[in-house]
Order: C-alpha cells, then sequence, then structure tokens
C-alpha cells in the first residue's frame, strides 16, 4: 500500500473566497454568519445564515458553462481551480490516473423551488433543459472531472453531513491502493434558499437567534440553539507521496488512516451511547497504525446543536479516555456555519492547514462552556501547539459517521 499526501487545497467560504481569507478568517474567529440575502426572510423563523460573498466565478469558469451548473458546482470547480493550482499536479499526462471525488448532500435545491413553481404555474414547458443536470448532487464531481480532463475514478458520496470526509476518506483509499495516482477530493454545498432553510427549521434543527448573527453559530456553549446553514467548498488534492517528492511538491500532511461506521439508531437524532462516532474514530486510528495518545487535535463535527455537541464529546471521551483532557478540539463551524456535504471538504482543509502551520484554529463564540461538554475546545482564540496527529469528524442524519486521520510530514 503506498503513502497518500495533500499537496494541494482549494476552497469557498463564508469566510473567504480562497484558502488564505478562509484561514485567516478561522484563526481570529470572525464569523461569515449574518442576515440571509439570497432571498427576504420576513415570513421565516431563521433570517441568518452563513452565506458566501462576493462570489464571481466568471474568470474562472468559461461564461457558457456558468450558465448550465449550479452554484455548489461552480463553489467546487472554483476551488478546485485553486487547489490544483496551488500543487502544481500536470493532470494532463496523468488523466487516466487522476479521479475525483467530491461530497455533496443535496444538491440545487432553488433550482428544484423554482422548476417546482414553475411547473405548476405555467406547465412542463417552463421547465429548464438543465434542471436535471443542475439538482443531481454527481455533477459537482462530474463537471469539475470534465473542466480538467481527470478520466480517473469519478463519484459522489451522498451521505449527508458525512459526504465531503467520505469524499476524501475514498480518495484516500483508491491512491493508497493504486486505483489512482492523484484525486480531487472534497466536499461542495449550496441550500440556502426558502426550501432548504424552512426544511431544517421544521425539524428545529437551526439557530433561531437573529439578534446578533455573528454570535449564532456557537459549538460547545452552554446557551447554543442550533447550527447555521453555511455553504461553500472544500477541496484538497491527494497524491501518491513518491510521485509527490519525485516532483518537488509541496506537502501540507499525510491522510494515514479512515474510519466509517453507522449508528442503526435513528433517522436524524445521534444515539445516546455514542458509540457509532466512537467506533468511526476508532477505526480510522486502527488503520493509521495510530494509538489515541498519539492523536493532538480534533478538528470537531461540532455542529452547535444540543444534542451533537454532547454526543462527539462523549465519544471522544470513551475513546480516548485519560488523553481526552490533554487533547486540542475545536469547532471551526462557529465562523463557517454547518456547510452540510461541503462541511467534511473544508474541515479537512482547516486540519490539514493546523498540521502544517502547527496552530489550533478557535471555536468561535465559546463564551460559556457546557458542563456536558467537558473538553479544551480551543475556546475564541487560536493556539499555537505542536501538532504531529489530527482528525477531523463529520457525522449526518441517516447515522453515517466518517473520520479522516492525517499526520504531520515534518
Amino acid at each position: 500500500m503506498r503513502r497518500v499526501v495533500i499537496t494541494g487545497v482549494g476552497m469557498v467560504s463564508a469566510i473567504g473566497n480562497n484558502v488564505k481569507d478562509s484561514w485567516h478568517a478561522a484563526l481570529h474567529a470572525n464569523s461569515g454568519v449574518d442576515f440571509i440575502k439570497h432571498f427576504d426572510t420576513a415570513e421565516h423563523r431563521v433570517k441568518v445564515a452563513a452565506e458566501v460573498k462576493n462570489f464571481d466565478a466568471s474568470s474562472v469558469i468559461d461564461p457558457k458553462n456558468l450558465r448550465r451548473i449550479s452554484r455548489f458546482v461552480q463553489f467546487a470547480t472554483v476551488a478546485t481551480h485553486e487547489a490544483v493550482a496551488d500543487s502544481g499536479v500536470d493532470i494532463a499526462s496523468q488523466a487516466d490516473r487522476v479521479g475525483c471525488a467530491i461530497g455533496v448532500g443535496m444538491g440545487a435545491l432553488d433550482m428544484i423551488e423554482d422548476n417546482t413553481k414553475k411547473l405548476y404555474e405555467s406547465g412542463e414547458r417552463r421547465i429548464s433543459p438543465f434542471f436535471i443536470p443542475f439538482t443531481i448532487p454527481n455533477m459537482a464531481s462530474g463537471f469539475v472531472s470534465i473542466e480538467f480532463g481527470a478520466k480517473g475514478p469519478n463519484l459522489c458520496p451522498t451521505t449527508a453531513c458525512s459526504s465531503g470526509t467520505h469524499g476524501v476518506g475514498e480518495s484516500y483509499r483508491y491512491v493508497r491502493d493504486g486505483m489512482a495516482d492523484v484525486m480531487i477530493c472534497g466536499g461542495a454545498e449550496a441550500t440556502i434558499s426558502k426550501l432548504g432553510i424552512s426544511s431544517f427549521t421544521a425539524l428545529k434543527a437551526l439557530s433561531t437567534h437573529s439578534e446578533t448573527p455573528a454570535s449564532a453559530s456557537r459549538p460547545f456553549d452552554l446557551n447554543r440553539d442550533g447550527f447555521v446553514m453555511g455553504e461553500g467548498a472544500g477541496i484538497l488534492i491527494l497524491e501518491d507521496y513518491e510521485s509527490a517528492t519525485k516532483r518537488g511538491a509541496k506537502i501540507y500532511a499525510e491522510v494515514v488512516g479512515y474510519g466509517l461506521s453507522g449508528d442503526s439508531f435513528h433517522i436524524t437524532a445521534p444515539p445516546e451511547n455514542h458509540e457509532g462516532g466512537q467506533r468511526c474514530m476508532d477505526m480510522a486510528l486502527r488503520t493509521a497504525g495510530i494509538s489515541p495518545e498519539d492523536v493532538d487535535y480534533i478538528n470537531a463535527h461540532g455542529t452547535s446543536t444540543k444534542l451533537n455537541d454532547a454526543y462527539e464529546s462523549a465519544a471522544i471521551e470513551a475513546l480516548f479516555g485519560r488523553h481526552a483532557k490533554k487533547l486540542s478540539v475545536s469547532s471551526t463551524k462557529g465562523v463557517t456555519g454547518h456547510c452540510l456535504g461541503a462541511a467534511g471538504g473544508i474541515e479537512a482543509v482547516f486540519t490539514a492547514l493546523a498540521l502544517h502551520h502547527n496552530v489550533v484554529p478557535p471555536t468561535a463564540n465559546l463564551v460559556d462552556p457546557d458542563p456536558d461538554c467537558r473538553l479544551d475546545y480551543t475556546p475564541l482564540e487560536a493556539k499555537e501547539k505542536h501538532l504531529k496527529v489530527a482528525i477531523s469528524n463529520s457525522f449526518g442524519f441517516g447515522g453515517t459517521n466518517a473520520t479522516i486521520a492525517l499526520r504531520s510530514i515534518s
């Protein structure tokens, strides 16, 4: 089996339309949450979200193609352009050995809304001929593969909020096992629409804190009242270590483990015994050959919901035992919001950057810690710390869990 390394990263998020700006904002706990601009929220209980701002893909994507692809596909494509440029990888010379796995949870809900309205108000002739490619989740991976000429494995994990992490984890296995030499991977999502916000509001999953939007997403805080919807894309370039070093590529971190599990409990709620998340993290460490005591940092799923944060904290305590108190943990969702299918990709980028720069990004808005969440969640301020091993968690509806383990290459 081959070693697998991260040689390029790209991002579009509510806190920046590239990695540099997003990472700076994350380190300084600068929230991207604000009042929703996508639509009029006068009749909606939830009025805030973490929207991508000032986004213009026209300088990167051909204008003809822009009219044919949805917002989440645009996010994925722009982030991939950044990641490919960052890595310096030559895709054309090895096209059939370059694959793409971009996880998407839901696709283009706004287009479903728009075309459903047209169908019932004006008839089927008003439906866009691009409606299907606009909406299907795999179009992010599909269009990116076309855009970059990647002819290797092409897939789209659609596993709710674990989609992006499954995209990275499966890509790690493909490179490790020789099915591809390079994988473009991560997650993308754009579901801030009337239907998206209303649906999660009906589930009582979203924060209704609207007085000060920037403080609405508050993972592990006693006063958290739900997650804040986010959008964006996080993309990584994974390569075979020997090929990467031979061409002198910059290496952010090595991907060394991957875990996945099912709760087999409830369609939306995590189990009280936390064992699904615990098994998932344990599998990632076992496949990496790493003991729990070797882990320095966990980028938590940390959604800012009552159940998830307590569940994840209990799972960490159960797996890591006494070492749990020595861990640095944080949730970057305090500034990006919860980007659903994109979350795992965005957080994998942040985890790789944490290892590369030896710094733990903070958990924003953690002012009054929940006594049921007893770990070091790096509140409010980033912390410099020598990091050798880190993991990133994603847990999704349907009881689907994913964890990746990364190790510093230095």
